[in-house]
């Protein structure tokens, strides 16, 4: 029986089956990673995201289109994790929106909201990359806005809809070497194909159930082909460019606006402008970024300006062994859970006469907040002024939620966060425009280093585009290695890796060193960072070293680069043996 429209019970049917089919194929997903190191999770920040929707989900009293809309939306939103995670929440957020208002989903409905849930999540990326999750979810879109005039049956559309899906999936490789050298499709994208065959079957009223174990599908290591890397080209224009402005002038008219793009089209390509009440959100790629934000300080003030060099190489370097941390927060919380209990009984029996009222700080200006993990690294920066620490990074992908959680403790006007990994930062942006009552401000910090220096070149004697551009300035003078080791055999750059083997991995995740042994691949790694004018080498070493071998590590380094100052730090962080840094 055809089903021609979807009411609130089966669309909620459709979602938690959805959810549930990418639960049981996270740890396929996460085996899809390209680099073999111990914390890929692309599988796991998808789950969690969107599971934070399932419980928003299934709290409701009442189902309804709009209410259910509101939920999966509101949930994905605040449970996003790592950049998988944030642009699936975007992919949910845009497809709820444009069937939040409807009593019932058709055909056309359909249609437009795969669109629609395409064009936010490109929106949400600043630099948009084909052959990810992306490129999946623009395939579909296309393909049920192909169909919506043809079909009446939301069920064969959409089988339609997933079969194109897979062809887009399976030519991801084609279009980003690193996946066709690894020999791997795109770990997101196969995530929101789980999502929409499990939402299918949901569709059909068959329930997805946990799948055994040995049933579970597996990434074909073994018999992976790997290919040398291709040729991607000369990029036109390098600068990608993004700032918002915020209007002041009463000049940016209709008509300033179309001249502002055109302007903006005779620099560059790649535009994006949206205008909101009196705002305006601008994305350009360009050589000339300094020429656009002249320009575009005629209007008003600019905020969140963001630079990034397009002729440098961004792989995804994927995290987390899930399962572990996981335990590990649950026992946190329920622990916490019975603190909290056993500290409001002492509370209750304690005389009243000795309790002293509260005294509330006054706000301060500007606060921090940083993502760390390791009892040592934690100290660093909480000695550098840093109010706030959220627990995790290469080992832990904090949600957007845990950001607001931890902006809501900081007692300041101006609250800057350092995400200190790549794939934190969309979630700690997401999570600006979620805090009413302060100004939230991203230093897009990718690594501990990174943050570090951010932190140390703020001033309290500067303005705050000041100590914005300084901070960034900062950041991008450090050059940061972390050593790991490898959990399966692979190719990486030409270079073969066997499991156990120790890997230096370099910004943008690129092989520095590796090979059996430790100590000497952290020497090589650090000499693929040191320039002719390099100063400072700091090492910071993790949970698993101890303090003699780091030394060892220190002093030959002393002798290898005299000219350059040699500082050890206790880090104390799991899986990465050592993190160094050059400046």
């Amino acid at each position: 029986m055809a089903i021609e429209t979807i009411n609130a019970d089966l669309l909620k049917q459709a979602f938690l089956a959805g959810a549930k089919n990418l639960e049981n194929n996270k740890e396929w997903i996460n085996d899809l990673n390209v680099f073999p190191v111990p914390d890929g999770d692309t599988g796991t920040n998808m789950t969690l995201t969107i599971l934070s929707a399932v419980k928003e989900v299934n709290q409701l009293q009442e189902v309804s289109i709009t209410s259910l809309a509101k939920a999966i939306s509101s949930g994905s939103l605040r449970g996003a994790r790592g950049n998988s995670g944030v642009i699936l929440s975007q992919l949910l957020r845009g497809f709820t929106r444009e069937i939040r208002d409807v009593e019932a989903i058709t055909p056309d409905v359909a249609a437009q909201a795969f669109q629609r849930a395409t064009e936010t999540a490109y929106k949400a990326v600043i630099k948009p990359k084909e052959g990810t999750i992306l490129t999946v979810a623009k395939g579909m879109s296309e393909k049920a806005v192909e169909l919506a005039s043809e079909m009446t049956d939301l069920e064969a559309m959409l089988e339609a809809i997933i079969a194109r899906g897979d062809e887009v999936l399976a030519q991801t490789p084609e279009l980003l070497p690193v996946l066709k050298q690894a020999g791997v499709v795109d770990s997101g994208g196969q995530g929101l194909m789980q999502v929409m065959k499990g939402a299918l079957e949901g569709l059909r009223g068959n329930v997805i159930v946990e799948a055994p174990a040995d049933q579970m599908p597996k990434a074909d290591v073994s018999s992976r082909e790997l290919a040398k890397t291709e040729d991607l080209g000369e990029i036109k224009f390098g600068y990608c460019t993004e700032f918002i402005i915020n209007l002041e002038k009463g000049n940016y008219t209709p008509e300033e606006a179309v001249n502002f793009r055109e302007f903006l089209e005779s620099l560059g390509d790649s535009i994006v402008m949206v205008s909101d009440d009196d705002i305006v959100k601008v994305h350009v790629h360009t050589n000339d970024p300094g020429v656009v934000f002249t320009r575009a300080l005629t209007y008003g003030s600019l905020s969140r300006m963001k630079i990034d060099n397009m002729r440098e190489e961004h792989e995804e370097k994927l995290i987390r062994d899930a399962s572990r941390i996981a335990a590990e927060q649950k026992q946190k919380a329920e622990e916490e859970k019975a603190a909290r209990a056993q500290a409001e009984e002492a509370s209750e029996e304690a005389p009243a006469e000795t309790a002293e009222p509260a005294v509330e700080e006054p706000r301060k200006p500007v606060g921090f907040i940083s993502v760390s993990i390791g009892e040592g690294l934690a100290g660093i920066l909480t000695e550098l002024g840093v109010d706030e620490l959220i627990v995790g990074g290469q080992t832990m992908n904090p949600s957007t939620d845990d950001v607001i959680k931890a902006v809501d403790k900081v007692n300041a006007d101006l609250v800057y966060i350092l995400p200190n990994n790549k794939n934190i930062i969309l979630a700690a942006e997401q999570a600006v425009s979620l805090v009413e009552d302060k100004k939230v401000v991203v230093i897009p910090s990718k690594t501990i280093p990174q943050g570090i220096a951010a932190v140390i070149a703020y001033s309290s004697a500067a303005t705050e585009e000041e100590n914005f551009t300084a901070m960034i300035e900062a950041m991008e003078a450090v050059k940061t290695g972390q050593v790991t080791y490898a959990v399966r055999n692979t190719t990486i750059e030409d270079v073969e890796i066997h499991e156990g083997d120790w890997m230096g991995l370099g910004d943008h995740s690129a092989m520095l060193a590796s090979g059996k042994d430790l100590a000497e691949v952290v020497l090589k790694m650090t000499q693929g960072m040191v320039e002719e004018d390099s100063e400072i080498i700091s090492i910071y070493y993790g949970e698993d070293v101890s303090e003699e071998d780091a030394q060892g590590i220190a002093d030959q380094l002393e002798e290898m680069f005299p000219d350059c100052d040699v500082e050890l730090n206790f880090g104390g962080q799991p899986i990465y043996y050592y993190i160094i840094s050059v400046e």
